[in-house]
């Protein structure tokens, strides 16, 4: 199968890049390269399938989809932090590159979106697919946007992922579990912003077979909207942090202020477990792997 993966060079783009390959299938990676330009070169040493176009995403053109099976729709900016410092970049990329992207596409192309499910807001309940997003932050806002414009087109379908943490090739720390290791690894203190807020957690191993699951079984997927995590993994930023100190012995401490990002909600994943999709890591698995690559990364010297 043909694929082109965007935003393949990125923390969840190599990975599945990688299984796809592995897999035998033929995979183009279209990435700007911002940063880590090296990211991708084992693989492209490795794997003749695999072809690189370092291209913006709003640079897509009927050139980069023709002969295109089925897209993997990763390219992003992601996170609070990131749509908040740039907000324009944050709309036109995570908005407007999709929208074009759905316009290139055939009817006979499928469209894997990775959607999220931080627009489930702070309502603080139980929320399935049928809850109305409610975002509260420019982040979800554009996601929110963006999964509309996706699913008005037929052979869609839109992946609302947990929170992701785990070890990649190229790492992303602005991740609640991957921050909050490397802040005990550093400081020996983990600092919580309101710590009984809850939030939603996969480990990035089980996203890659998520992905992979679309490819293999589509029928399932198609034309549908689905919450991809565990339930078992619904956590407070407390036990997460908590679950960190259990591996790293640091302070948990909580902080006078209260967090901008005001996200509190608990999801439901029965729709993933009738499809037959189940997580398999958890977050010990994901903290000791994450403790191991970034002591070997980490100068000395900040470790205490």
């Amino acid at each position: 199968m043909n694929v082109l993966v965007t935003g393949g060079a990125g923390y969840t783009g190599i990975p599945l890049t990688r299984a796809l390959l592995e897999a035998g299938h033929q995979v183009t990676v279209l990435d700007a390269f911002v940063d880590a330009p090296h990211a991708l070169i084992p693989l492209l040493l490795q794997y003749p399938a695999l072809s690189v176009a370092r291209r913006d995403v709003r640079e897509l053109g009927t050139e980069d989809v023709a002969g295109i099976d089925l897209v993997y729709h990763l390219a992003a900016i992601s996170g609070y932090p990131e749509c908040q410092a740039d907000p324009f970049t944050a709309r036109t990329v995570n908005v407007d590159a999709t929208a074009r992207l759905a316009e290139l596409l055939g009817p006979d192309q499928m469209l894997v979106f990775a959607s999220t499910t931080s627009f489930y807001g702070a309502s603080g309940a139980a929320s399935t697919e049928a809850t109305e997003p409610t975002p509260v932050s420019l982040y979800g806002e554009t996601k929110a946007q963006a999964e509309r414009v996706v699913m008005q087109r037929p052979n869609s379908v839109s992946l609302r992922w947990a929170t992701v943490f785990g070890a990649s090739p190229r790492m992303r720390m602005s991740l609640m579990v991957n921050d909050f290791v490397l802040r005990a690894l550093e400081d020996r203190v983990i600092t919580l912003y309101d710590g009984d807020s809850r939030r939603s957690f996969i480990h990035i191993e089980d996203q890659t077979r998520g992905y992979m699951d679309v490819l293999e079984r589509p029928e399932a997927y198609r034309d549908r909207i689905v919450n991809m995590g565990a339930e078992v993994l619904n956590l407070t930023k407390r036990e997460v942090a908590q679950g960190v100190a259990a591996r790293i012995p640091c302070e948990v401490l909580d902080a006078d202020v209260a967090d901008r990002d005001t996200r509190h909600f608990f999801v439901s994943y029965a729709l993933a477990e009738e499809i037959g999709f189940r997580c398999t890591r958890d977050l010990a698995y994901g903290v000791a792997e994450l403790e191991r690559t970034l002591r070997m990364f980490l100068p000395r010297s900040t470790i205490l």
